[in-house]
């Protein structure tokens, strides 16, 4: 059998569904991402810097995700495969974060919680992935609705409650550079970054979709820019209304910020309501991230980096193993219940890779000029050089914050660069990105009979 007909029959089982999704989908799919990040999590930040010292955490973290944005619809446009420009560690950490702070929220709403509601969210949402992405990206917009419905309730009825002294609660401390803006001083704005972060970390996840976008060139770039300015919009909501109506204080130590703020201003049923749809935020980015990460595994599987039995896909074109494989490890790391933890290694695991992009990027402009680019970065190489030094400037804050998420986060890197040196490097697909793609795209004009333009190819 030629080597060209074992790279049809490898890829032909390897096919996601083309055309399935439309900008507005993948726009829906970034804000799923990202939306429970406005529900819990980034409030932890207010009690490492005060109100004042996360605002500037959370800005300049806003800036730099906005860069990384705007290079990633750069590339994503230029060269669009599932594989995105992610970690694997980064993916396949972060569920289990968000399927903690999911027990958090129903344990408030129903009293209960542990492994057997880790265990039935996982089951239920790898297994409507499974039903395939056309239904998937449906479910998630429909919840993802309902959870901006609950910001914007919860905005609504916070604002004739605010008052600007609330926010700054916190007693100052004799830490260098405190002041009532920032009652724990420079340090402590440090600490909060990887908190900041959480108000927008994952939207970067829109590229893995471009495989399955109508058309990746127009789609893809419209799709992330646009849940970027609009998740933007609801941090500010957030950070101001919440801290300004409760106190900071009272925010920065909440396990369910919003449903708090509400009770503190007496909105009891709406608080009510307000968990039970936080719960649909959680759910949305848990059950996006699921699609994520099999994305990403999907992809690094079909090249060879990891087990090729990872990037089977069904007859509904849907990664089945890169589905249920990393779910399985996402519950067992859930039932250790360590919350804050996993968020800080999910941080360090986003800012390599975010680094890594940015760097791409400007790679990319400097090495490969005449790439076909149908959608430009505002600002050229400047632009990802921002993002580029504010990922690593917030990589270091989650060692200011937790030095084990940083340690044991480092420690999987090593695990992964072992497992690639001493085994899957010698068996990877293609030996370079173009050479993939050159195969990807064959088989897709031998599986359709229709011609298909390679991005980039000579």
């Amino acid at each position: 059998m030629s080597k060209n007909a074992i790279d049809q029959d490898y890829l032909a089982k390897r096919q996601l569904k083309r055309g399935t999704a439309g900008w507005v989908l993948l726009a829906g799919l970034g804000v799923s991402y990202v939306i429970s990040g406005d529900f819990a999590g980034w409030n932890f930040g207010i009690g490492e810097a005060g109100w004042g010292g996360f605002a500037i955490a959370a800005a300049l973290m806003a800036v730099m995700y906005f860069a990384l944005v705007l290079s990633l619809a750069e590339m994503s446009a230029a060269i669009p495969a599932a594989g995105g420009g992610y970690s694997f560690a980064r993916q396949a950490i972060g569920p289990a974060a968000i399927v903690i702070f999911i027990g958090a929220a129903v344990e408030e709403l129903l009293g209960i919680n542990g492994p057997w509601v880790y265990a039935v969210f996982y089951l239920v949402f790898v297994g409507i992935h499974l039903a395939g992405v056309g239904e998937a990206l449906k479910v998630m917009m429909v919840i993802s609705g309902l959870a901006v419905f609950a910001i914007l309730a919860t905005a609504a009825a916070l604002i004739g409650d605010f008052d600007s002294s609330r926010l700054f609660d916190i007693a100052v401390t004799d830490a260098a550079g405190a002041s009532e803006f920032m009652p724990l001083g420079w340090y402590g704005v440090w600490a909060a970054l990887p908190f900041g972060m959480w108000l927008f970390l994952a939207v970067e996840g829109v590229p893995l979709a471009a495989e399955e976008a109508k058309n990746p060139a127009r789609d893809v770039p419209k799709g992330i820019i646009g849940a970027m300015v609009f998740l933007l919009f609801t941090a500010v909501l957030v950070v101001f209304l919440l801290a300004g109506a409760a106190g900071a204080e009272a925010v920065g130590s909440s396990a369910v910020p919003l449903v708090d703020a509400l009770k503190v201003s007496g909105n009891h049923t709406l608080a009510t309501v307000v968990n039970v749809l936080g719960l649909a935020g959680l759910i949305a980015s848990f059950f996006s991230i699921i699609y994520g990460y099999s994305r990403l595994v999907f992809a690094l599987s079909r090249a060879g980096y990891l087990p090729r039995f990872l990037s089977l896909t069904s007859e509904r074109k849907a990664p089945t193993w890169a589905l249920v494989v990393p779910g399985v490890f996402g519950f067992l790391v859930s039932l250790t219940g360590e919350g804050d933890l996993i968020l800080g290694m999910a941080v360090v695991g986003a800012t390599l890779s975010y680094a890594l992009m940015a760097l791409s990027h400007i790679l990319l402009r400097i090495r490969q000029p005449d790439l076909p680019r149908p959608y430009r970065t505002p600002g050229g190489v400047f632009t990802s050089a921002v993002a580029l030094v504010l990922s690593l400037v917030a990589l270091t804050g989650v060692y200011a914050f937790d030095p084990r998420a940083f340690n044991y986060t480092l420690l999987l890197f090593v695990v992964g660069a072992a497992y690639y040196f001493g085994y899957s490097k010698h068996r990877l697909v293609a030996k370079t990105a173009e050479e993939e793609f050159a195969l990807l795209a064959q088989a897709e004009h031998d599986l359709d009979d229709e011609p298909v333009a390679v991005p980039g190819a000579a």
